[in-house]
């Protein structure tokens, strides 16, 4: 489909999606979300596509939350509809396979720092300011931000970030355990492509099997996750990228992964 609110850019293995209506910082309409879904399946279907940045277009917002202007139209019936659809896309993106990093340049609030936290991983500009302000709105999180906030950083910070609604800077959020990686805003394009491609350079399997292992152990007591993380494990012995990584560390080469 041709996309309004977003742009897509393929290059070096790497798609980016950018969320662009910078006159509203950004902020996240039922278009922009059914734009992002038929993207995200687009990358995922696309084999020269190994990973995915989303971020937001101008140097003010990476997403600022949801389109008020649509929500206060919402009756609860539409609300709880609109609810189910962005966590539907949230987890297509979370589960797509391929590894997803937010590149946080501005304002992350609402359902955008929603969207952050389902992505594999989070960089952010040291001006970034995130947070989650329903609750100062009247409503809570809806996107899966009170259950993925619990788990990326702690069930502590889930419930101050949501309860007090305030909005923290991206030290903060880098403390906590939310932003991966902190950069000068001027750094952030190239620091967060210098870790895509490190992890690009990894085993595409591995890296696979890696970020599903840890996603689906969060929910599995610890017991469980270890018998699934010997399965995949064994899946991995049968690869080739395996024989190719353990010959290129004992012949001391640059291992040249296949995916397969």
């Amino acid at each position: 489909m041709s996309y309004q609110n977003i742009l897509v850019e393929k290059a070096d293995g790497v798609a980016t999606i950018t969320f662009n209506r910078p006159k509203v910082l950004n902020a996240l309409n039922n278009q922009t979300l059914v734009e992002l879904s038929s993207a995200l399946d687009e990358v995922r279907a696309d084999d020269a596509v190994r990973a995915v940045v989303l971020t937001g277009s101008g140097d003010k917002a990476f997403v600022a939350g949801a389109d008020i202007g649509e929500l206060v139209k919402m009756d609860p019936l539409g609300a709880k509809d609109l609810a189910f659809f962005g966590q539907q896309v949230f987890q297509r993106l979370e589960r797509m396979g391929k590894p997803t990093i937010a590149m946080i340049n501005g304002f992350a609030l609402g359902g955008g720092l929603e969207l952050a936290l389902a992505c594999t991983i989070r960089t952010a500009s040291t001006k970034a300011k995130l947070g989650l302000p329903e609750t100062s709105l009247g409503i809570i999180p809806g996107y899966g931000g009170t259950q993925r906030m619990a788990r990326v950083a702690s069930p502590g910070v889930a419930r101050e970030w949501v309860l007090t609604a305030d909005i923290y800077p991206a030290a903060e959020a880098h403390r906590v355990g939310i932003v991966n990686r902190l950069f000068e805003p001027e750094e952030l394009l190239d620091g967060t492509m210098k870790l895509v491609h490190t992890i690009l350079s990894r085993g595409p399997v591995a890296v696979r099997l890696a970020i599903e292992t840890i996603n689906r152990g969060i929910n599995m007591s610890q017991q469980e996750g270890e018998i699934m993380e010997c399965d995949m494990f064994g899946l991995a012995a049968t690869t080739a990228d395996m024989k190719e990584g353990m010959n290129a560390f004992l012949e001391k080469r640059k291992a040249e992964f296949t995916g397969k």
